[in-house]
């Protein structure tokens, strides 16, 4: 219920959903007998547009979630063990092509692999579900496995939770799985602009991890230039804004021990 309610419900505070709405309710207003409100909204959206487009707002509001947590330094010689989560393939690609198709996360897997060959010794957790409502596509937790044995790992080392759909859920259900005990070094890996939400879930569920973002989308300092580049402006931007609003929701809803959560 909550994954229904939070993939839909964001579409409403989406700004590639928002900013064209507001155009159209605009010029709507224009021929109606309110046309100063609008001109007034669809002026005040033709703003935001240029803004977007132009000036790196979205660049901005990534760099700040994906330096919350630096990498690891050093990275622990002891770890007990290395939680990955999800959200790196595509499953109805997959399904489609009959392949497994990775997506823009896909670093998460390739270093969660790594870190696996680099501690033999480790537990390995692979958290999340997804399950098609049809049953006909495969879970994200079978695709994954399939891309982490072509990668050469040895995946009967790997636990996996294949129940859930959501950030929190990841924690609860991974927590249970893998049964930490106080003391014990567990890795997280995760996007780093996914961190401080990830971070915030798996405190509220009780468990103590070490950060070990990957997947970054910013080169650690953003330039301020007019660059217009509308398209990929506004792709960034409905992903910083979405994680943005995770940290409130998931604070609100006590998924999250803190609104920004912060490295100890």
């Amino acid at each position: 219920m909550y994954a229904w309610a939070s993939a839909h419900l964001w579409q409403l505070a989406n700004p590639a959903f928002v900013i064209p709405v507001v155009v159209l309710l605009g010029v709507l207003l224009l021929w109606s007998p309110w046309p100063r409100l609008g001109r007034a909204l669809a002026t005040v959206a033709a703003i935001a547009w240029l803004a977007i487009a132009c000036l790196p707002i979205a660049a901005w509001l990534t760099l700040t979630l994906e330096d919350r947590f630096p990498p690891p330094a050093p990275v622990p010689e002891i770890v007990t063990g290395i939680v990955v989560l999800g959200g790196s393939v595509s499953p109805g690609i997959s399904h489609l092509r009959g392949l497994p198709a990775l997506n823009a996360n896909a670093e998460r897997l390739v270093e969660f692999a790594v870190l696996a060959r680099r501690f033999p010794d480790a537990k390995l957790v692979f958290a999340g579900g997804g399950k098609d409502l049809s049953g006909r596509v495969p879970t994200e937790a079978a695709i994954s496995l399939q891309i982490l044995d072509r990668l050469g790992l040895d995946t009967r080392r790997v636990l996996v939770d294949d129940r859930s759909t959501d950030t929190y859920a990841n924690a609860v259900f991974t927590k249970a799985l893998a049964q930490p005990v106080e003391g014990e070094t567990w890795l997280l890996v995760t996007s780093a602009w996914h961190m401080p939400r990830a971070v915030g879930a798996f405190r509220a569920a009780g468990w103590r991890v070490v950060p070990f973002p990957v997947d970054y989308t910013t080169a650690g300092r953003v330039r301020v230039s007019l660059d217009f580049d509308p398209v990929s402006h506004l792709v960034a931007l409905d992903l910083a804004v979405h994680e943005w609003l995770g940290l409130i929701v998931y604070r609100l809803l006590g998924r999250s021990n803190a609104f920004f959560p912060a490295a100890e």
